[in-house]
């Protein structure tokens, strides 16, 4: 019987990826099911004008990403005011004045009469549904503008892209993976980088089942909130009915939002790899809930922001995590931390509940993930 289930188990797992035709494997965790453009034939875009069509159209696609698509120039540049919340010192990121968000700093950021960003990067192309968009190699890259999954499209893949350089000294500037209003969306073994704010954000509409796994965020940028190099804006969750998966990501580099939680959101962060954070990393606001386990810490003075206004279970320990097997069927996995502050005991098993009869992604011990992260996450190691 237990090497008729393994098999079983085997055979749906190749089912999944095989239905989804150009994509190496399958969603784990909350995602599960999720097929993108299906068996669609390829298609490969020559320009940036082909790659929106194919990504905004009503047709199912698997979509082929070959080379750089820049998008830099494409809509021109704008001049606007702007504003300095983190004073005007060579590599602090300025603000452009969207919505006037500069008002909240008005009795304390310098303002900025003149700031020019490209126009393009400001709002991601739009993806509709039923597309998988994977790039080929290490070759597939859209620069210099991001992806906007919203508006109630559902079941979409992207995996194995570089997303980079999205006005990268401008807060406001653009984000590289938008979602809101949508279900169904897996982001796999994507690399971001000198992205202006957002490297992913789901958004206050709820956004459902999403797997967001072995992907590499690289925090490194010549601007930032802090001044110093490390990216502020990581990942903001903050859906109104959000179940997530966070799994196998190397967070490299950044101070903050790593993730930000809140509004209404199941969060599961499970073999990550967090790695020289000058700041925080979880950020767990009213509405947040989230198991936290199997993640290794190096060099990370804070690994949660206190206090915590939501709801976290740390898997604080071999005992306490005994308490997941009830729900999962198998105890939680212990966190490591290497140079690192700690999650301070927190563990509240309230939270475990939450993920009765859902999909949940396995978790592996911790004291293996930086290697293995290292090895099989980001763009070109799938």
């Amino acid at each position: 019987m237990k090497y008729t289930s393994i098999f079983a188990a085997a055979v749906t797992a190749l089912a999944s990826a095989v239905s989804a035709a150009g994509v190496t494997g399958a969603a784990e965790g909350f995602a599960r099911g999720v097929t993108g453009g299906g068996n669609a034939a390829p298609v490969y875009p020559r320009n940036t004008d082909e790659l929106v069509s194919y990504l905004g159209d009503s047709q199912p696609r698997v979509i082929i990403l070959t080379k750089t698509f820049d998008f830099t120039n494409t809509e021109g540049t704008e001049t606007s005011s702007g504003c300095a919340p983190w004073g005007t010192a060579p590599g602090a990121q300025l603000a452009i004045n969207k919505n006037n968000w500069c008002n909240n700093y008005a009795n304390t950021a310098p303002k900025v009469n003149s700031i020019t960003y490209n126009k393009a990067g400001v709002l991601g192309i739009t993806v509709n549904s039923n597309k998988s968009l994977v790039g080929q190699g290490s070759a597939g890259v859209i620069k210099g503008r991001g992806l906007r999954i919203v508006s109630g499209a559902k079941n979409v893949i992207i995996q194995n892209i570089a997303i980079t350089d999205i006005n990268p000294r401008y807060v406001w500037g653009g984000d590289a993976i938008t979602l809101d209003n949508t279900d169904l969306v897996w982001i796999d073994h994507v690399t971001t980088a000198r992205i202006a704010r957002q490297h992913i954000v789901l958004g206050t509409q709820a956004d459902n089942r999403v797997t967001i796994s072995y992907n590499f965020i690289d925090g490194r940028s010549q601007y930032s909130a802090t001044g110093n190099g490390h990216h502020y804006w990581g990942i903001y969750l903050a859906g109104t009915n959000d179940m997530v998966t966070l799994k196998g990501n190397y967070f490299y580099y950044t101070s903050g939002r790593l993730p930000k939680v809140q509004g209404n959101t199941l969060l599961h962060a499970v073999n990550n790899y967090f790695d020289s954070i000058d700041g925080h990393a979880f950020e767990i606001d009213a509405g947040g809930y989230v198991l936290a386990e199997g993640n290794a810490f190096k060099n990370v003075a804070t690994p949660v922001q206190l206090p915590v206004s939501g709801q976290l279970f740390s898997a604080p320990n071999a005992a306490a995590n005994q308490q997941c097997r009830s729900v999962l069927g198998r105890p939680c996995q212990v966190n490591a931390f290497d140079n690192s502050g700690s999650f301070n005991n927190q563990a509240n098993t309230a939270v475990i509940s939450k993920f009765a009869g859902k999909s949940i992604a396995p978790a592996n011990l911790a004291v293996n993930i930086p290697r293995w992260v290292l090895a099989n996450s980001g763009q070109g190691k799938i």
